[in-house]
């Protein structure tokens, strides 16, 4: 494979699993009761970044002459089942869909470790464009954590 096409597949594969991301928050937006408004808005915030992220990863991969991937990853579809099975278990409360969400942040911080990690030569602007998604993508898995965990001790008093 061309160092090219390494490349494009190292992009592509980021576009999935933010296209993930994106159907996970929307998928958690629907899980969560309408009194949590602040979950709502904090899923939607994050929905949004991995359609930047999309945007961003897309031109590049446009740039460099390849398909974009469309869709999602195996391993995000089964996030998503996992949700739908979780949620049917335990309901919708908001700990088992922020536990959830924290699971699917951890897919993410993986993916964009494999990316960073591949044999594919890394031009610099693109190398730093993914280590900048990724630490924004860490900020955002610590609030997950940092609302689970303060939900869990409040339920826990």
């Amino acid at each position: 494979m061309s160092t090219n096409e390494n490349l494009i597949e190292t992009l592509n594969d980021l576009i999935r699993i933010n296209n993930d991301r994106i159907d996970g928050y929307e998928k958690a937006i629907k899980e969560t009761d309408d009194i949590d408004v602040d979950l709502q808005g904090l899923f939607q915030k994050m929905a949004n970044e991995s359609r930047e992220y999309v945007s961003e990863l897309t031109s590049e991969v446009a740039g460099l002459g390849g398909d974009v991937a469309t869709g999602t990853t195996n391993s995000g579809k089964i996030y998503r089942v996992w949700m739908d099975i979780k949620a049917t278990f335990s309901g919708h409360d908001r700990q088992s869909v922020l536990e959830s969400c924290e699971y699917g942040e951890d897919a993410a911080q993986e993916a964009y470790d494999d990316a960073l990690a591949t044999d594919a030569d890394l031009p610099v602007s693109i190398r730093q464009m993914i280590t900048d998604q990724k630490a924004s993508l860490l900020t955002s898995h610590n609030l997950i954590k940092k609302y689970r965990d303060a939900h869990k001790a409040v339920n826990s008093l």
